[in-house]
């Protein structure tokens, strides 16, 4: 009976037993799950530049008092800040992009570990003589490239985190624009209807004054025609309101009783002068995520090119020792190496997509450096411009509009004027307001969008898995 096992443990012609050894405790030092699941970076870019606090809610204790403390910000009319810390916490979006940090660790972690070793067992029958075979192979090839690729994986992983950096800034600057929104729908809505009040009004004092004679139809169809307008007017700001607070309840992740919550009455007041940043483009420059994330990119890419070129000859190469025996003849020792020869795909495909991909990303590099400077330019631009417009609006137009008011109200009690020359002037004052709440609004939205612009915008996506066929080829053999 004729036996044959291949162990590698008892290979002479492979890796010397300590160089094993030393390869696997450096391996295993670097395959271990990090304890804040690779969210450091969204947390800290949270707290520096939101001033807010992340949770990843993996287990029911972190959901519950997630929970708690969504109700306790609830409690109150929800500010600004409030709403995005509730969208930060309870955005259920964003904890699935979290999720793709545990996938993407969960992948670094599984490129450190060593590849198990395959077994193969045979039992063959020649006349009386039965002969078992049992092999144990292993993939040196890949043992030989994983520590490039756990580099590759560890680079995916970084940027991963930067994406999620990206993503909760940007969840943040989103909930502060739909609350803005939201607010100024609400003052809109309410002056608005004052508006319709005041044509309703007046529409029914043309009606009575037609009635006995000292209005005629065409006046008093003048005075229907702008109630008609503003109940139309009315009916569009309340479904802008409606959408508005909808868009901000999903960003806020509420459902059921939660979505009830209150807003304050009016959008804060102008600051005293808008912020002057001369140096605006070297600021987003050095701190825009979505630059440094294409700068990682091409590194990665760069590294990944590096790893094709050593790896195109050697896709597959395994080692085994041997030791056969049998009931008939001598024992048979020695030991086998596979390798796969480069008879027709000398790998120079795989090195010419990997130089492509590479000049592709630093294309992408700089464009989004080129286009960074120009969306903070252009970002910048629009809050000084909507600064100065919602500033005239609070220092010329506003007052202008109430000298007025003050004075026709004189000239009415004087009896100089009509009722309806004094309705149609509150008419004109509350179009006033509501352009001064627009201009507000526009200012605010403006500021988030500026904050935004010096950070970085949602533009990259987290990489797939290793780039290069020569890791695949060397993983799947």
């Amino acid at each position: 009976m004729t036996y044959r096992a291949t162990r590698l443990s008892s290979s002479r012609g492979c890796l010397p037993t300590l160089t094993a050894l030393a390869l696997t405790a450096l391996l295993a030092s670097c395959t271990s799950f990090s304890p804040d699941g690779g969210l450091a970076v969204a947390e800290q870019q949270a707290k520096e530049r939101l001033g807010k606090d992340l949770r990843w809610a993996r287990t029911e204790q972190d959901r519950q008092a997630i929970e708690q403390r969504v109700a306790e910000l609830l409690g109150k009319p929800l500010s600004a800040d409030d709403a995005v810390q509730i969208a930060l916490l309870n955005n259920r979006g964003l904890q699935a992009d979290f999720f793709e940090l545990g996938i993407t660790e969960a992948e670094v972690v599984q490129a450190g570990r060593l590849p198990n070793p395959g077994i193969t067992i045979a039992r063959l029958r020649r006349g009386d003589e039965i002969e078992l075979e049992r092999g144990v192979h292993f993939n040196l090839a890949r043992l030989l490239v994983m520590p490039l690729v756990q580099q590759v994986e560890a680079r995916r992983f970084e940027q991963a985190r930067q994406v999620a950096a990206i993503k909760v800034l940007t969840l943040g600057t989103d909930t502060r624009k739909a609350w803005i929104n939201a607010v100024a729908g609400d003052e809109t809505v309410r002056f608005t209807r004052k508006v319709m009040q005041a044509a309703e009004a007046s529409a029914e004092l043309a009606r009575r004054m037609e009635q006995v004679g000292n209005f005629s139809k065409l006046q008093r169809a003048r005075e229907q025609a702008f109630y008609a307008d503003a109940a139309v007017n009315l009916a569009r700001a309340e479904q802008l309101q409606r959408a508005n607070r909808e868009r901000l309840t999903r960003l806020l992740g509420l459902w059921g009783e939660q979505a009830r919550f209150t807003l304050p009455q009016r959008l804060p007041d102008l600051p005293v002068r808008a912020d002057e940043l001369p140096d605006v483009e070297r600021i987003a420059i050095t701190q825009r995520l979505d630059v440094q994330g294409a700068k990682l990119m091409a590194e990665q890419t760069a590294r990944n090119l590096g790893l094709t070129r050593a790896t195109r000859f050697i896709n597959v190469l395994e080692v085994g020792a041997v030791s056969n025996s049998s009931n008939e003849v001598a024992t048979q020792r020695g030991w086998e190496v596979g390798v796969e020869l480069p008879m027709f795909d000398w790998g120079d495909a795989r090195v010419a997509r990997s130089e492509a991909v590479y000049m592709q990303a630093v294309n992408r590099a700089a464009e989004t450096a080129i286009n960074a400077r120009s969306e903070v330019r252009e970002a910048y631009g629009s809050y000084h411009s909507s600064y100065d417009i919602a500033r005239h609006h609070r220092d010329e137009i506003l007052p202008v509009h109430q000298r007025i008011a003050d004075e026709n109200m004189l000239r009415y009690n004087g009896m100089l004027i009509g009722v309806f020359e004094l309705l149609a002037d509150a008419r004109a004052q509350v179009v006033v307001a509501n352009n001064y709440i627009d201009a507000v609004r526009n200012f605010w939205l403006a500021r988030a969008d500026l904050d935004m612009a010096l950070v970085g915008k949602p533009s990259l996506s987290t990489p797939s898995g290793p780039a290069t066929s020569a890791e695949s080829g060397a993983a799947g053999h």
